[in-house]
């Protein structure tokens, strides 16, 4: 029996979805027993007691949260690591990270196809994960030439996450309006959304909010409910189950790092407007979305408006910065996507639900887009085998 031990509380959403990962790949492979670290032990006992608990055990491997054990000092046990890390990665063993930039600049890009011009940031100082996230963030704003405005919360001693809802709420209150507002996490964006109901700030009409990690209670107990990112933490659990079982087997030497990756974002209540000037640009954009999964082609978008096309494209660009023909193909992959990872519909079904007229051409789009084919993202992102040879033969 392979013995993996926790020490991590795994209370968030994201490393809930991880130990789901884990459990999902070690259920595959049988004879897996998991033990959790008592929050009480490590406060009274330290690392000795993390230590001494590991070799009492006979522990196999450990899954560890960098914040709250020292790493170095785990590799007396002469057993695998694997750090979810916090703080920073650790180069002396394997980190199961995310693409914190990436998810950055997804972000950004979405406020800006809504036609956002003014962006704000909120995050914490102690992590890599908000570290990199506003960095993504801002290089992706800055190459549009806009500004952002970032406030960041300080740790605590022993209440990491406290926060002054002061200085929060004043912040918020001197931002320009409308804007687009990022946060670290769920968590950070539920705080804005209970503080900005607090000021009397609308959203997502002055402020639109999104975070990450898509945390169905967090982002719906919001109102309005949070949009969010949600990040690939099931199968970035199931590859550390499997990238465990390699290092116990000594089929691989560490470190490996897994990177979890941004897969999508779920758009709820506060990030539902438009951020853009031209009335005429916010019809297009709301019959787009209204109809994407039909035939659309410009000419029937001109005939929407009193615009020529020439005025018409060149509106439409200035305030998304997309082509009308880029944003009805954003439009048709993210539903792809997002029908890729939650149905079992064959690629030839989800294709038509999604506004493709000529599945063919999904394979080409698609990989523009994601670089990989719709059935290897089907297959990386959900552990899922395409068992239609159609779909194979297909795409």
């Amino acid at each position: 029996m392979i013995k993996i031990l926790l020490l991590t509380d795994f209370s968030s959403e994201y490393s809930r979805n991880i130990l789901k990962g884990i459990v999902k790949y070690s259920k595959e492979q049988g004879c897996w027993a998991f033990q959790r670290m008592p929050l009480y032990y490590r406060m009274v006992y330290g690392e000795t007691g993390v230590l001494d608990w590991a070799k009492k055990w006979n522990a196999d491997a450990i899954i560890a949260l960098l914040k709250d054990v020292n790493v170095e000092s785990l590799n007396d046990l002469h057993i695998p690591i694997i750090v979810q890390n916090y703080r920073d990665r650790n180069r002396h063993v394997s980190n199961l990270t995310g693409n914190y930039h990436g998810t950055g600049v997804m972000a950004a890009r979405f406020f800006m196809n809504k036609g956002y011009k003014q962006f704000a940031y909120y995050g914490f100082k102690g992590s890599i994960w908000s570290r990199e996230r506003v960095d993504g963030y801002r290089d992706e704003i800055e190459k549009h030439n806009y500004s952002l405005y970032v406030f960041e919360d300080m740790p605590l001693d022993k209440e990491e996450w406290s926060y002054n809802n002061t200085e929060l709420a004043q912040w918020l209150e001197e931002l320009p309006k409308p804007i687009a507002l990022f946060a670290c996490d769920d968590h950070f964006a539920l705080r804005i959304s209970e503080t900005c109901n607090i000021c009397n700030i609308k959203i997502p009409d002055e402020v639109a909010i999104l975070g990450v990690d898509n945390d169905e209670l967090l982002c719906n107990i919001s109102d309005p409910p949070l949009s969010s990112i949600k990040v690939d933490a099931v199968n970035g659990g199931y590859q550390a189950g499997k990238l465990l079982h390699q290092l116990i087997n000594k089929e691989i030497s560490p470190p490996v790092n897994i990177v979890v990756e941004p897969l999508m974002i779920e758009n709820r209540g506060s990030t539902d407007k438009y951020a853009v000037s031209n009335k005429h640009i916010r019809h297009i954009l709301n019959y787009i979305d209204n109809n994407y999964i039909n035939p659309v082609s410009v000419t029937e978008l001109v005939k929407q408006v009193p615009l020529s096309r020439r005025a018409l494209e060149k509106k439409f660009k200035s305030e998304t910065n997309d082509t009308l023909y880029q944003y009805i193909q954003n439009c048709r992959i993210n539903t792809f996507k997002r029908l890729l990872l939650t149905s079992n519909d064959s690629l030839f079904d989800i294709a038509l639900q999604s506004g493709f007229d000529n599945y063919k051409n999904v394979f080409r789009v698609f990989k523009k887009y994601n670089t990989i084919s719709p059935a290897e993202y089907r297959r990386r992102y959900t552990n899922n085998k395409i068992e239609d040879p159609t779909d194979i033969d297909a795409f």
